[in-house]
């Protein structure tokens, strides 16, 4: 049997950042965020590492990742550009924005042929969240449609600067999926809790849901899933300049399909980094986790 990959979707523009917080710097020696996946990743049983990046980005990872990963771990990477489409589909014109994190799984296809995670490139979900979900990968057989979900306490989530993207999620009595909608515009209340804006309208939230912070596990067979669902989500929404193809409404037609969905929890504390002001609290936790010796000082020796 194959180990699991792992998938590490990079090919942001970081609109809200500023800059391309996938390769931006926040561990005491220079380490990204995802550095911190991968080396978990790996201490987990990973053995090989799918990353996808923009082509105008690719010297920079070049330089970030490759050398310094290579006698580690196996490397692959693949471009998430917006001319990747089906055929008989095309770009609509002043289209800037990519297609969405489902589309940039889909185009690491290719290199995947065994059950993989995904986590974001901006989002750190710590060691046990690795573990949990690989774990869970090598007991599923890839010949067969299957998929799981790490999630995360929506309070914990949450940036003091702004709005989020998060998959809200509902579980039956067995801890499995039972429905997950993407919530685009979720905002923290001061007063506790959370609220989101759809149409104009603001909806209340607890803070206390159970979300999805992209940390989802398949097997290969989901490729073709996709593939379907993206020619519908283009004859659709292919002409709106801002429309997106999520990850999220993958994982809920994987379970609409007849599999079963086990949402499996992580305790560990999640940050990330949306906004500029969020940079100085990442660099804070992840020095804390290196005094504490979770982490070398330097991660890559």
């Amino acid at each position: 049997m194959k180990k699991p990959s792992l998938l590490v979707l990079a090919a942001g523009l970081g609109s809200r950042y500023g800059s391309l917080k996938q390769i931006d710097k926040f561990g005491p020696n220079g380490e990204t965020i995802v550095d911190y996946a991968i080396y978990d990743a790996i201490e987990a049983g990973f053995e090989k590492i799918v990353f996808v990046i923009r082509e105008s980005i690719e010297a920079e990872f070049k330089e970030i990742f490759i050398n310094k990963l290579a006698d580690k771990v196996q490397i692959e990477y693949v471009f998430q550009e917006l001319d990747v489409l089906p055929e008989g589909f095309q770009v609509p014109e002043g289209r800037e924005k990519p297609w969405g994190t489902a589309h940039a799984v889909m185009t690491a296809a290719p290199k995947i042929q065994e059950p993989f995670a995904i986590v974001n490139a901006d989002d750190f979900y710590g060691r046990k969240s690795l573990e949990t979900m690989y774990n869970h990968l090598i007991t599923l057989d890839d010949s067969k449609l299957d998929a799981c979900l790490v999630g995360f306490v929506l309070e914990n989530t949450l940036s003091e600067h702004g709005r989020v993207s998060r998959g809200i999620c509902q579980t039956n009595d067995h801890s499995e999926l039972t429905e997950i909608i993407e919530r685009t515009h979720i905002f923290k209340k001061e007063s506790g809790g959370a609220y989101y804006e759809e149409d104009g309208n603001s909806f209340d939230l607890t803070g206390k849901e159970m979300v999805s912070m992209n940390l989802m596990g398949f097997t290969s067979q989901v490729f073709e899933v996709m593939q379907s669902m993206f020619v519908d989500f283009l004859k659709k929404e292919g002409q709106e300049l801002k429309s997106e193809f999520f990850i999220p409404s993958v994982l809920d037609q994987v379970r609409q399909l007849g599999v079963k969905v086990p949402v499996l929890t992580s305790e560990e504390q999640w940050f990330g980094v949306t906004y500029q002001e969020d940079k100085p609290i990442a660099k804070r936790n992840l020095n804390q986790l290196v005094d504490a010796e979770i982490y070398p000082q330097k991660l890559w020796k």
